[in-house]
Order: C-alpha cells, then structure tokens, then sequence
C-alpha cells in the first residue's frame, strides 16, 4: 500500500540541513553568499579568458571547462537548497530529483577526470617543457576534454536509472538537501546492495584512478620544483603546488568518502557536512586557487576596471 502511494505522490521530501529557524537564517546567508561567489569567481574567469589573448593556453581551455562545470554543479544544487531554506514545503518532485542526481553525478565526476588532465598538463608544461606543444596540443585539449565530459554523462546515465528503478516504499523523506544515492538506497525497501557495488566500482574507476593520476602528477612537479636554484622560484612554485593540493585533496576525498566508505559508516549528519565541502566550497575555491592569483589574470581585470570607470 505504502509503495502505491509513494509511486502515485512521485515525489521526495527533503529534510535539509537544520529545522532550527535561526540556524536555517544562518544557512541561507552562507549559502548565498558562496554561491554567488562561485558565480562571480568562475563567470569572471571565463570573460578574462576570453578576452586576454595571452591566456588561450591549454591550461586556461581546462580552467574554463572547470569554471563552466562548477557553475552548472553548484546551480544543480545550491538553488533548491536557499528555496527549501525559506519555504515550508521541501518537497521535489520524481523527475526533479532524478534530474538533480542525473547532474550532480555528471559534473562530479567530469570534475573528477577534468583535475587530473589539469594536473596532467602542468606536469608536461614543467616536467616536458620541451615537447610541451607537441604533448598537448588543440586536437589533444579537445579529446581530454570530451573524454571527461564523456565519461561524467556517461556514468550519470548508468546511476540515475538504477537507483530509481528501487521501490522506494519505506518513506519518502530524504535525510539530505539534495538527491544523492546513499541517503536514497535507504528509503528502499529492497536490497540495495547490487546498487552499492555498482557505485563503489564507478568511484573506484573514476575518483580513484583520477585522484592517483593527479597524485602521481604531482609528486613528478614537486621532484622538479626541487632542481630550481632560485628560492624565491622554489617557494612560488610550491606555494602553488601546495594550494592546488590542497582543493583537489579536499574534492577527491570528499567524495571518496561519500562513494567507498562501508554501509556500517553511513552518518547522515557527517554525510551531510561532507557534501557541503564538494557541492558548495570546492567550487567557490576553484578560481581562486587556480588563476586569481595569476599575474596576466589580475592584470587583465585591473585594465577592464579601470576602462569602466573611465
């Protein structure tokens, strides 16, 4: 009976962060303002790419393809969390939450592959300067890039129906602010663990060998850091070594946390603040580690600013 109802309802509730009032006052002003962040920060990116020649380089093709995920992964989610944050009614629909899964898996996990090509280019721009351009050329941005998207969409498109072929019959109020497989694997009243699997061997393929690749990447950049002679050149390059590290430390293993952790782990509240750091900061930080802090980007914004003023 439970079942029917729920398939004829077709749709969640989403239990959010907090329902103490002056903590979702709290929430909501976080929230907003990371979010318009991220959309200032990453919007701006891709206008300064475009119109400073000196930054059509594949390491800026790559930025930009991360700005445009980042805005499309936090619009996925962040939305519908300031919407249900004010709003007494938390419900979304069937075809609403699919979707949010469908993109929030997507862009995860083009992000994912997306960071290890960025560090896969910095190693042969660093460690392969010579045949950098040969490495890494137009015709090899375009397919590193498809092959992220490629693989995002196509590991979305392989989830999202899974998990919602489940008979959702226990309840339909999900322990989250977003649609998420784990917190939707136990509101099923059937086993879920096929599912599971099949999740663990995506995060496994993905975030794993993705994390290693970047890893690996790394650990090549900093042995070369070491062969500078310059100490100001040594402390500058692992200053930003150290920074890109860290966002990407934080991303990777985030999620390797929310994907391969065992069921006997499952927190809601943990999982909760585990999925603001990848959902929410991680994308706000993006622009900020990885090009604001570029001499020929903050140039460029100096001179359009001061174009505008004038």
């Amino acid at each position: 009976m439970e079942n029917s109802n729920q398939t004829s309802s077709g749709r969640f509730f989403l239990l959010g962060l907090s329902n103490v009032l002056y903590l979702q006052g709290i929430c909501f002003c976080v929230f907003l303002i990371m979010y318009l962040m991220t959309l200032s920060g990453n919007v701006l990116l891709i206008i300064v790419v475009r119109i400073n020649s000196k930054l059509q380089t594949p390491m800026y093709f790559f930025l930009s393809n991360l700005s445009i995920i980042d805005i499309c992964f936090s619009s996925a989610i962040v939305p519908k969390i300031l919407i249900n944050t004010l709003s007494k009614d938390r419900s979304i629909s069937l075809v609403g939450c699919a979707l949010q899964m469908y993109f929030h898996l997507a862009l995860g996990a083009t992000e994912c592959v997306i960071l290890a090509v960025m560090a896969y280019d910095r190693f042969a721009a660093i460690c392969r300067p010579l045949h950098y351009q040969t490495i890494i050329n137009k015709k090899m941005c375009i397919l590193l890039a498809s092959i992220s998207w490629g693989l995002g969409f196509g590991n979305a498109s392989i989830h999202v129906p899974l998990t919602f072929q489940l008979p959702f019959c226990k309840s339909h109020h999900v322990n989250h602010f977003f649609c998420e497989m784990p917190p939707l694997f136990r509101l099923s009243c059937k086993d879920t663990r096929p599912n599971e699997i099949a999740m663990n061997i995506a995060a496994q393929i993905i975030v794993l060998s993705a994390f290693f690749f970047t890893l690996i990447s790394y650990i090549h950049i900093i042995s070369n850091v070491f062969k500078i002679r310059s100490s100001q050149g040594r402390e500058k390059a692992f200053s930003t070594c150290a920074s890109h590290l860290t966002v990407v430390s934080m991303y990777y293993g985030t999620i390797i946390f929310m994907y391969l952790k065992p069921r006997s782990a499952y927190s809601p509240e943990i999982d909760k603040t585990v999925s603001v750091l990848y959902t929410v900061v991680t994308p706000m930080l993006n622009p900020i580690i990885y090009s604001m802090r570029n001499k020929d980007v903050k140039e460029t914004i100096k001179i359009k600013l001061c174009r505008l003023s004038t």
